[in-house]
Formats: structure tokens, C-alpha cells, sequence
């Protein structure tokens, strides 16, 4: 049963106490623009408010999960805080942009229904803040995975570092988040981002929806009960780190170096940083 709500950036099918929940652009390789920040914190609330709803799995159309945030539809909204010297309201509005859009991701993690993210393709940047707030993560053979912001002059802020240290190792966060390299699904797999590696993306999908069914079947209240034990100790810290980024960012974020990014990706070229 598809889901009644006219969902841009969505698609949204319920079956057997299990949601899918697909992203569908309307950026070029589901790209994260206003419609998915504004759409995902309702949808989710939906969904956990939904009886009927036991999992949820959550993927990507076409070849990939997602390229991550849409800097040209939302090139704006960061050309804003470069603007007027980027003075206190400038800022200000930055800080209450990045709170919603980490509100957005958290509402996927914070959802009582267990998220299962089906990965094919490219997962870069915001795709990888989104895939820290699921519960379990699958990959197809030719996924590949990037903590890119380092590469545009940004310091992630919507979840990744506040979650991916729950999830692989110290070591491997540094070096994701400080290089922005990328990594394939064998390397993931390795360094725990991935549970398991299926052979293509309609594989991934089954598996991931296999791994919902079986949540789906046990006892709902305990299932909930199992997630919120689970979430208890790390949300206050993953909570705090959200804050601190979000501050961090709305204070130092303005420089030469991200417009020189902005500039770049628009001007196709590398970009050419200088520390200001």
C-alpha cells in the first residue's frame, strides 16, 4: 500500500508491518535538498507514530543512495552566512538551519521503528549523517561511502560525528572525516560502517528487507523497549556533540576556503585553499 501523502523527496510503501521509505531526489542522485530536510522529520514522526509500522527500510532509487547535500539548491542558504561579514544574524540563522536539518536526521534515529539502510552506489557527505541514525546497514558490492565535507570546507555537522564513533573505531573516523576519501563497501564492511556486502543493489534490498521482517515479527513494545535501552547512554553525548558542532560552525564556518568550495564545485575545478 502506497502511502497517501504527495512526499517530493519520498516514496513511501507499507506492507506487513514493514515501511519503505525511498529516497527519490528530486536532486541528481537523490541529492539532499529543502524538500528532504523539511520532508524527513514528518515522515519519520509518521512512521513512529504509525501502529501498523513494526521496521522500516530505508534506500535509495536508481544507481545510488545518495550523492548528498544539494549545494546548488541549497548554495543560498550557505552564501547567506558568508554575507555582511557573516555579522550575529547571519550567523544566527545558520545556527537555527543547521539545528533543523540535524533535527531532520535525528528524527530517523530517535524513530521507535528500527531503520534498515539499503546502500548501493554512492552514499557521500549527508548521505552517510543519514545512514549513522539507522539501526543496521547493508551495502551492495559497489557502494562506496565519503565523509566528504572536509573536501568543501565544512566540518560535518548534522550527525556523522556525533554518531559514526558508536559505530567503527576512532582510528577510522579520523581518517574519513579528516582525509574525505572514499571508501568501497569490502573497506566499510571491514571496518564495521556495513553489517553485511550483497551483490547488487536489488540484492541489498531483499536483505535488508528479510533483516525488517524479522524485527517486525517480534514483540513491538520490546522491540521498542531493546532500542531505547540501546539509545540511553550515548543520545545524551551524541546530543551534546550535536550542540557543540552546530555552535562551532556558525562561528568559524565562514571563510574564504568554503566560498572558494562553493566557487569551485559551481566553476567545476579544484578548489585552492589558503587557511583563510
Amino acid at each position: 500500500m502506497t502511502d497517501h501523502t504527495s512526499w517530493k523527496a519520498f516514496t513511501v510503501e507499507r506492507k506487513d508491518h514493514v515501511a519503505q521509505v525511498t529516497l527519490i531526489g528530486p536532486g541528481k542522485g537523490n541529492a539532499m535538498g529543502p524538500d528532504f530536510w523539511s520532508e524527513l522529520p514528518v515522515l519519520f514522526a509518521e512512521l513512529d507514530a504509525d501502529p501498523d509500522v513494526r521496521a522500516v527500510v530505508l534506500a535509495g532509487s536508481g544507481k545510488h543512495f545518495t550523492f548528498g547535500l544539494d549545494l546548488v539548491a541549497m548554495g543560498g542558504d550557505l552564501a547567506t552566512v558568508l554575507e555582511d561579514g557573516a555579522r550575529a544574524k547571519a550567523r544566527t540563522d545558520f545556527h537555527e538551519m543547521v539545528k533543523r536539518m540535524q533535527a531532520a536526521i535525528t528524527a530517523v534515529a530517535d524513530c521507535r521503528k528500527p531503520v534498515v539502510a539499503a546502500i548501493q552506489g554512492w552514499c557521500i557527505g549527508g548521505g552517510v549523517d543519514l545512514i549513522t541514525a539507522a539501526d543496521i546497514r547493508y551495502a551492495s558490492a559497489d557502494a562506496k561511502f565519503s565523509v566528504r565535507e572536509v573536501k568543501v570546507g565544512m566540518v560535518a555537522d548534522v550527525g556523522t560525528l556525533a554518531r559514526l564513533p558508536y559505530i567503527i573505531g576512532d582510528g577510522h573516523v579520523r581518517e574519513l572525516a579528516l582525509t574525505g576519501k572514499d571508501i568501497d563497501a569490502a573497506r566499510a564492511e571491514k571496518i564495521g560502517l556495513v553489517n553485511d556486502v550483497f551483490t547488487d543493489a536489488e540484492a541489498v534490498l531483499a536483505a535488508a528487507h528479510e533483516t525488517a521482517a524479522e524485527i517486525a515479527a517480534n514483540p513491538p513494545l520490546v522491540v521498542h523497549g531493546i532500542k531505547d535501552v540501546l539509545d540511553h547512554s550515548r543520545s545524551p553525548q551524541v546530543d551534546d556533540s550535536l550542540r557543540y558542532v552546530a555552535a562551532w560552525n556558525a562561528a568559524f564556518l565562514p571563510s574564504e576556503d568554503l566560498g572558494e568550495a562553493i566557487k569551485a564545485i559551481f566553476e567545476k575545478r579544484p578548489p585552492q585553499f589558503k587557511g583563510r
